[in-house]
């Protein structure tokens, strides 16, 4: 037994005395891919590793210098050290979309990773005079965008959270839908001797509730997300909570719904989301956040205005700041970060830059704070997988007009449509359009050699990942 745990830790040291070695030569980067549900992770991470390791090649990737340069020699997948975790289904996922009939792979139901090894010819720097041949080094972990919206609960005490929460569901658009649910919740008892049936079935009228606004309303602020994709946790009582009214309330009675709903609340942060914080949010050194405005927009003001407050959540919970040789090794800092406003083909392609403004409206106020701790920031309008290709296409008058085509998911079939402009700032529910706006979504289109198509997967390799390979 001995031996074996003297073997254990000495893989465990030899691991991370590795990892270290990595750093202090800066040949090591984890990567956060970070998005809310249906924002394109899984597909991003599929399109990063079969555009790297198949289609790396100056043609495709004409704006990632270490490829334009002819200095990658190589890219593979390697295997992870967190053994805990299954790796990302890549074979699975690049099935999908390249079959005969693509189609978008199965959206993560839980944490995988993966580790790609980039071998390169250094073109400048101590390592071009130390050896002619270097290798980067790349963590991805993907995880269900669902699970991401807990971060902010982290400083929140239940009383906080239920606030919050009660506020949410009575604004629209939840305040459509809200109302039983409220019902439920005023006519429970805080201070009565807790009743377990009573406190499942409203807890089953939340979980309903919050899989319509993420089904139907396409809404962002969706807590606690494990009710959505519970995992391993799936009818734990762990999860059975709701938000309640503290109004009036100077203390909680032992032994009440009041104080069990309480005890639950603080499970939940104390055993999943901290160590969902500890193990996979502290450890980042670049980070591309994946945001799907065109769903936004179809949904209207309110559903685009819940993911500008997400995202202005979200980024309180990673550490940002300038790297440096002593950070790199034992306190690592987010020192680049990319804002990509996904799914750019679904537009005609001269409103790809509005996109592009338009979400760098809604991160500004973020992007200065950032800005001025060191971090570099950019913001752009890609596709990581193409969907559309662009048409053109006659009026009556004889006017060209600039098209998207592709197959429309909803019905099935293949059609050519002319996309609304973005907007170019957020607008208020009084300034929305009153036909509103309608992108509508399309099942992945490949080239005519069965291989994937992007828009500017290169710019964000180069701006991610560029410096590392020089």
């Amino acid at each position: 037994m001995n031996s074996t745990l003297d073997s254990n830790r000495a893989k465990k040291y030899k691991h991370q005395a590795h990892q270290l070695l990595h750093r202090s030569f800066d040949q090591h980067i984890t990567l956060a891919v970070t998005g809310f549900s249906r924002s394109g992770k899984t597909a991003f991470i599929t399109a990063l590793v079969e555009q790297l390791t198949k289609q790396a090649n100056k043609q495709n990737l004409p704006f990632f210098d270490v490829v334009q340069s002819e200095r990658l020699i190589a890219t593979k997948t390697i295997p992870q050290d967190i053994l805990a975790l299954p790796t990302f289904a890549y074979k699975q996922a690049i099935a999908s979309l390249t079959d005969k009939t693509p189609k978008w792979p199965d959206s993560t139901q839980r944490i995988n990773t993966l580790r790609l090894a980039l071998k390169y010819q250094p073109k400048s720097g101590l390592r071009s005079h130390i050896t002619d041949v270097s290798t980067l080094i790349i963590d991805l972990v993907d995880y269900p965008g669902e699970w991401l919206m807990d971060l902010p609960m982290l400083s929140l005490s239940f009383e906080q959270w239920s606030s919050e929460q009660l506020a949410l569901l009575n604004q629209k658009p939840r305040s459509f839908c809200s109302r039983e649910l409220l019902t439920a919740i005023a006519s429970l008892d805080l201070d009565a001797p807790v009743d377990e049936s009573k406190l499942a079935e409203i807890a089953e009228q939340y979980k309903i509730l919050l899989q319509q606004f993420k089904q139907e309303m396409k809404l962002t602020i969706l807590q606690p997300g494990r009710v959505l994709i519970p995992g391993d946790l799936a009818g734990a009582p762990l999860l059975m909570f709701f938000p309640v009214n503290f109004s009036n309330k100077n203390k909680v009675i032992e032994g009440s719904n009041l104080a069990h709903l309480q005890k639950r609340y603080q499970a939940y942060i104390k055993e999943v989301v901290t160590p969902f914080y500890q193990n996979y949010f502290c450890k980042f050194d670049r980070q591309i956040i994946l945001v799907d405005l065109l769903n936004a927009l179809s949904q209207g003001a309110n559903v685009l205005a819940e993911q500008k407050n997400a995202i202005e959540q979200l980024l309180q919970h990673f550490n940002y700041g300038q790297s440096s040789f002593i950070k790199r090794l034992f306190s690592p800092k987010i020192d680049k970060l990319l804002f990509a406003a996904n799914k750019s083909d679904h537009l005609s392609s001269e409103h790809h830059k509005d996109l592009a403004i338009l979400l760098n409206n809604l991160v500004q106020q973020s992007q200065n704070e950032l800005k001025f701790d060191g971090v570099k920031i950019e913001t752009m309008a890609m596709s990581s997988v193409c969907a559309t290709k662009a048409v053109e296409v006659k009026d009556k008058k004889n006017k060209i007009i600039k098209c998207i085509y592709g197959k429309e998911i909803n019905s099935g079939n293949w059609m050519t449509y002319l996309p609304a402009q973005p907007p170019m700032r957020q607008l208020n529910e009084y300034e929305w359009p009153n036909e509103g706006f309608s992108f509508p979504e399309f099942y992945p289109l490949l080239s005519n050699d069965n291989k994937l198509r992007h828009i500017r997967l290169d710019h964000v390799f180069e701006f991610l990942l560029g410096d590392k390979l020089r």
